[in-house]
C-alpha cells in the first residue's frame, strides 16, 4: 500500500510539472520549438494552426500587424526581372494579358492577373498597359507594398483608445473585418473595466463610438451591445447604401465566421443584395441601434475623452472604433436617380461590366483609368463625360492611353457635358448641342472625394508602408 501511495505521489508531481510547463509555454514565458507566439496573447501557436489555442484569435488577421514597416522603394534582390502584380490594386480588366509579348506569362486567374515567373521576361509592356498602375517590374521579393494605419495586435493605433478595423486598416476580407471588429471591442471592454469612469460622466460620455456599419462596424457594435457597453454606431449613409455600393459583385466567405449575439455567419458566393438581407437580419435579431445619415467630420482627444464631431452634433466617448472602409466619402453629382443600384463610385471587378453600356463621369486620372480598363472588357461600350471642354489635369501616360482608346473607337468622349438625371435605362446629359438621352446600363462616378487616409492623418493616426508577402494562391479574394 505504501508503494502504491508513493507511485501515485510521483505521478501527481510529474503531472503538475508537465501542466506548469505547458501553462508557461502558452502564456508566452516559455517557448516550444517550431511555434510562433500569438500577437494577441503571446501563446505558442503550432505551425499551420488557423486559430490561437488559447484566445482563439484567427491568425490571418495579424498578417499586416506582423509585417515589418519599411521605407523607400522595393529592394532589388539581384534576381531576374519579372512583373509583379499588386493584388490589392488589380481590378481584373485583363489589359496586361493582351499587352504581354510572352504567351502565358501573365494570365487571368479568376478576377486577378497572375504572373508565371518561369515565362515572364520582365519586358514591362504590362506595366505600361495597366490602366491603374498596379504592375511593376522587380528583381526583389514577391511582396505587396501597402500603405496602412499603424496598429497593434488589438487594432489600436498610435492614438491611445482609437482603433481601426476592417477595410480601412488594409484588410478587405469580410471574415477578417468581422473578427477584427469583435476583437477590438473585446480589448476595449477589458481596458474600460480596469479604468475608473470620469467623474460626472454618467449619461454624458459613452463607452465607445463605432464609425461605419459595414462588416467590421456591425461586428464591433454588436460586441459592444453584448458586453453591456454604452455605444453609438454611426453611418454617414444608410445601412443599405454601405452594402449596395460595395464595389464587388460577388462576395465570398469560404468558412463560417461568428457574429456576436447572432452566431455563425456563412455567405457562400452571394450577391450584394443577399448580403444586405443578411445584414438587416443581423441588426434586427440582435437589436443593434445604427444611426444613419450622420457623417463624422472630426475627432479630437483631450483629457482621456474623445470628441466626435458629426453632421448632427458632438458625442463624447471613452473609445472610438473606425470601420469606415477605404473608399472614404465620394463626391456625388446630386442629381435625380443617383441612388439607383446602377450607380457606382469605385470598381474592383471590371469583369462584371462586360457587355454593358457604361458612362464614366469625371476628367481626372481616376476617371480615365477606369474608362480605359472598362473599355477592355468584352462587349463593353464606354462613354466619358466631363463638364469642361478639355482635359487639363491628367498624367501624360493616361492621356496617351485615352487617346489610343478613343482612336480605336473603344471610348466615346463627351466633353463639355453634364449629367442632369439618371434613369434605369438612360442618362440625361446636357451639352453644347443641347439635351441628350444616352442608352445606359451603368454609371461610374469618378469625381473625387474625401480620402479616408487624409482624415486619419488629420486626427493623428500614423500611416506606414509595409511589405506583405504575396500568397501562392493569389486568386483567393473575397
Amino acid at each position: 500500500m505504501e508503494m502504491l501511495w508513493t507511485t501515485l505521489g510521483f505521478g501527481l508531481i510529474t503531472a503538475v510539472a508537465i501542466w506548469l510547463h505547458l501553462r508557461m509555454s502558452h502564456s508566452g514565458s516559455g517557448t516550444i520549438p517550431g511555434t510562433a507566439p500569438c500577437p494577441r496573447c503571446a501563446t505558442a501557436v503550432p505551425p499551420g494552426s488557423v486559430y490561437c489555442p488559447r484566445c482563439a484569435a484567427p491568425q490571418q488577421v495579424f498578417e499586416l500587424v506582423q509585417a515589418a514597416t519599411v521605407e523607400g522603394e522595393l529592394a532589388g534582390g539581384g534576381g531576374e526581372p519579372r512583373a509583379l502584380v499588386r493584388a490589392d490594386q488589380c481590378v481584373g480588366c485583363g489589359t496586361c494579358v493582351d499587352a504581354c509579348p510572352e504567351p502565358g506569362a501573365i494570365t487571368m486567374r479568376g478576377k486577378l492577373a497572375v504572373v508565371d515567373d518561369a515565362r515572364c521576361r520582365g519586358h514591362g509592356d504590362c506595366v505600361a498597359a495597366c490602366p491603374i498602375g498596379a504592375i511593376s517590374v522587380t528583381t526583389g521579393a514577391a511582396v505587396n507594398r501597402v500603405s496602412v494605419p499603424n496598429v497593434n495586435a488589438h487594432f489600436e493605433t498610435n492614438v491611445p483608445g482609437l482603433h481601426v478595423v476592417g477595410e480601412l486598416g488594409g484588410r478587405g476580407l469580410i471574415k477578417n473585418a468581422i473578427n477584427e471588429g469583435k476583437m477590438a471591442v473585446e480589448h476595449i471592454t477589458r481596458r474600460l473595466a480596469a479604468e475608473p469612469r470620469p467623474l460626472g460622466s454618467e449619461g454624458t460620455i459613452i463607452d465607445v463610438v463605432v464609425v461605419g456599419s459595414g462588416p467590421a462596424g456591425l461586428s464591433a457594435g454588436i460586441e459592444a451591445l453584448r458586453s453591456g457597453l454604452s455605444y453609438l454606431v454611426l453611418e454617414q449613409g444608410s445601412l443599405s447604401e454601405s452594402v449596395r455600393k460595395y464595389p464587388r459583385h460577388k462576395l465570398l466567405l469560404a468558412e463560417p465566421v461568428s457574429m456576436p449575439l447572432y452566431g455563425d455567419l456563412w455567405v457562400a458566393d452571394t450577391s450584394k443584395e443577399d448580403l444586405l438581407q443578411i445584414w438587416e437580419q443581423v441588426v434586427e435579431s440582435t437589436g443593434l441601434q445604427v444611426r444613419t445619415g450622420e457623417k463624422v467630420e472630426n475627432i479630437t482627444h483631450d483629457a482621456g475623452c474623445f470628441r466626435v464631431e458629426t453632421s448632427a452634433g458632438t458625442h463624447l466617448a471613452r473609445r472610438v472604433v473606425l470601420a469606415m472602409g477605404r473608399r472614404g466619402s465620394p463626391r456625388k453629382l446630386r442629381v435625380p436617380g443617383e441612388e439607383l443600384d446602377k450607380v457606382f463610385y469605385e470598381v474592383i471587378e471590371m469583369e462584371q461590366f462586360a457587355k454593358q453600356r457604361v458612362l464614366v463621369v469625371g476628367g481626372g486620372d481616376s476617371a480615365i483609368e477606369c474608362a480605359v480598363g472598362l473599355a477592355n472588357q468584352s462587349g463593353t461600350t464606354v462613354q466619358l463625360s466631363y463638364r469642361r471642354r478639355e482635359l487639363t489635369r491628367v498624367k501624360s501616360r493616361n492621356q496617351e492611353k485615352l487617346d489610343r482608346a478613343v482612336s480605336q473607337g473603344k471610348i466615346a468622349l463627351l466633353l463639355g457635358t453634364q449629367v442632369r438625371e439618371i434613369r434605369p435605362d438612360v442618362v440625361v446629359i446636357e451639352g453644347p448641342d443641347g439635351t441628350m438621352l444616352l442608352p445606359n446600363d451603368v454609371v461610374m462616378i469618378r469625381i473625387g472625394g474625401d480620402a479616408p487616409y487624409a482624415f486619419l492623418e488629420r486626427i493623428g493616426v500614423e500611416i506606414v508602408q509595409k511589405d506583405v508577402p504575396i500568397p501562392s494562391d493569389q486568386a483567393k479574394v473575397s
